[in-house]
């Protein structure tokens, strides 16, 4: 996951003037490179129906670069502890997920050290919990043991329908595919019983660097969880061997020190002019954004309202003219960490398109999901690039049904690994061909990845687009 900046300001070269002698002319300057206008697409932009639930998700992805040791995040109790600032104080109880995502650089000294990172519980009654896996998966950015499943970064077109054994790039990419496609790491337990009183780790993973040139290596875990009772859980990191995780008394004394370093602290809420939105360290509620798009107080959704998209992950300053922010909000948050999770990283969105032909004329219409420039007010459509961009702004995967198969019916489930970079239309992942007065269901799901910048899209595109040109934005 990169970080992600509002404004982008633009660095304008700066020029010399050179004189070789007295009174001779000036040199002239190079031409500057002028950089394509952005294009606009002129269409409809809405927000997305449907919302978020109230699951909570333990979201621990500040600091993204771990340099110490300590605690990355608690929702323990902190009142009985030596520190007690480090500890959050949130019960979770029943359904609840885990989100972390960490980098390791190695330490200067040592080519082949490795951070550990674990998962710890505790019953926060007298009497025992059980806590079960619902779902979950687990990957480095590279495996150095071929034990540890790893998704290095490959150069993947665009689109690619999913295979078996699944495609991904990074391990937001693969963690993300494999919970949409229902999978479960081996490396995950079924369940755990805690025995009140005392912490117990649910896992203990490591982030190896060694023979990885540069020393760099991350890591991003979910889990979807069930207890059957009010649990506390932490994230701890430690640095110890290369085969052997640090003992269980390691992670105890950690649990009563302090937190591991923070980075990347927010803009003030609020606060206008470039804005840094820092990551995320607390609990947020909300799991899966679930949506029925249709026409404005109606059942279903007329293909008339074609060229028309709405947003995926937007946040604040970054709408794409809707004013909408998905955005989970925090129930609690370290300070100076993110106050919102912007990016909904490892939010599931699930959402239906129950189209509706109410023309007289057979329809055809493409399903695309895009990559466009961010921007916050109306600009009368969506803006892309001219050319291609090198920043890549969405590696993971979409599924689809409903689209037209051979026959130019309904198909069932499919699914596609997406590579998107900044400002890029497309890619279609199908077209729905309806006759006058026809319906369809199409279903969308995915899990926002790792990895991602927002906001993306979804949009609805008739084949037969009009024939004016696009509009050259200023």
């Amino acid at each position: 996951m990169k970080p992600f900046a509002l404004l982008a300001s633009a660095v304008l070269p700066a020029i010399a003037t050179t004189t070789a002698i007295a009174f001779a002319p000036a040199l002239a300057a190079p031409p500057a490179v002028q950089r394509p206008q952005p294009v606009l697409r002129p269409q409809s932009v809405a927000p997305l129906p449907g919302g978020l639930d109230q699951v909570l998700v333990v979201n621990d992805n500040n600091p993204e670069l771990i340099t110490g040791a300590g605690i990355l995040l608690s929702t323990f109790p902190g009142s009985s502890r030596p520190y007690p600032a480090a500890h959050l104080d949130v019960p979770l109880n029943g359904r609840f997920d885990l989100f972390s995502h960490h980098v390791y650089a190695g330490k200067p000294e040592s080519l082949d050290s490795t951070l550990w990172v674990a998962v710890v519980a505790q019953p926060r009654g007298k009497q025992p919990v059980t806590l079960r896996l619902l779902a979950g998966s687990t990957a480095l950015s590279q495996s150095v043991d071929g034990i540890q499943p790893g998704a290095p970064f490959l150069p993947l077109p665009s689109v690619l329908r999913q295979s078996d054994p699944p495609i991904y790039a990074g391990p937001g990419s693969r963690v993300a595919t494999e919970l949409l496609l229902k999978q479960k790491s081996a490396l995950l337990p079924e369940s755990w019983t805690l025995p009140a009183g005392v912490s117990s780790p649910l896992l203990v993973l490591p982030m190896p660097v060694r023979g990885l040139d540069p020393l760099l290596n991350g890591r991003n875990l979910q889990l979807r969880l069930e207890s059957n009772g009010a649990v506390s859980v932490a994230t701890l990191a430690a640095f110890g061997d290369n085969s052997q995780p640090p003992a269980l008394a390691v992670w105890q004394k950690l649990l009563d020190g302090d937190l591991s370093p923070k980075e990347h602290a927010p803009t003030p809420r609020g606060s206008t002019g470039a804005m840094v939105y820092s990551r995320v360290s607390g609990v947020q509620v909300g799991s899966t954004w679930t949506g029925r798009i249709t026409d404005p107080g109606k059942a279903t959704l007329s293909t008339g309202q074609a060229p028309i998209s709405w947003p995926i992950s937007s946040l604040e300053r970054g709408s794409l003219g809707t004013g909408q922010v998905q955005t989970a909000p925090l129930k609690a948050a370290y300070p100076a960490t993110a106050w919102a999770a912007h990016g909904n990283y490892g939010i599931e969105y699930n959402l239906a398109l129950p189209l509706r032909n109410n023309s007289q004329q057979p329809v055809t219409l493409q399903l695309a999901f895009e990559s466009p420039l961010k921007s916050d007010a109306p600009a009368g459509g969506l803006r892309f690039n001219a050319t291609p961009s090198r920043a890549v702004m969405f590696r993971g995967t979409v599924e689809v049904s409903g689209l037209d198969n051979a026959e130019g019916k309904a198909s069932g489930r499919e699914r596609f690994h997406l590579v998107q970079r900044a400002g890029q239309p497309g890619p279609v992942l199908g077209t729905i061909s309806l006759a006058a007065g026809a319906q369809r269901q199409v279903q969308v799901r995915l899990i926002y990845p790792a990895d991602a910048t927002p906001p993306q899209v979804l949009s609805l595109l008739p084949v037969k687009q009009s024939e004016s040109s696009p509009v050259i934005l200023p």
